[in-house]
């Protein structure tokens, strides 16, 4: 097998490795909330819900990412790939940033708050 093969099947892996976690991820987070919802943390079931999903959803994005980038810089790379894969990077940046900022709900700079009222899935 012959660099550029391998470095194709390795982004085809990294491709499947992304979209396989948020659709794992998805599963997995309703299956959690479904199961939490019949319990006494039925209020804070979409909270919930949107930390596990959103979770999923960036690490899903970060595989695709390396997918990009690993396609982009195994070849010859021409100005319009580089280009191509920096929006593309960008586009995928500011969506990982968006939604840090959804599930923490605070910017990335601030100080985690000290009391339970901070980010991440509700406590029992």
């Amino acid at each position: 097998m012959r660099f550029e093969e391998l470095v194709a099947l390795a982004a085809q892996l990294f491709d499947a490795s992304g979209v396989g976690v948020m659709v794992v991820g998805t599963v997995v987070s309703v299956g959690l909330v479904l199961r939490d919802v019949r319990g006494s943390r039925r209020a804070e079931a979409y909270r919930q819900l949107r930390h596990y999903l959103g979770r999923a959803i960036l690490l899903g994005l970060e595989l695709l990412v390396a997918a990009d980038i690993i396609r982009t810089v195994a070849g010859a790379p021409t100005l319009r790939q580089v280009i191509v894969l920096g929006l593309i990077v960008l586009i995928r940046t500011f969506l990982s940033f968006t939604l840090e900022v959804e599930i923490d709900r605070r910017w990335p700079w601030q100080s985690k708050p000290a009391d339970g009222d901070g980010p991440g899935p509700p406590r029992a």
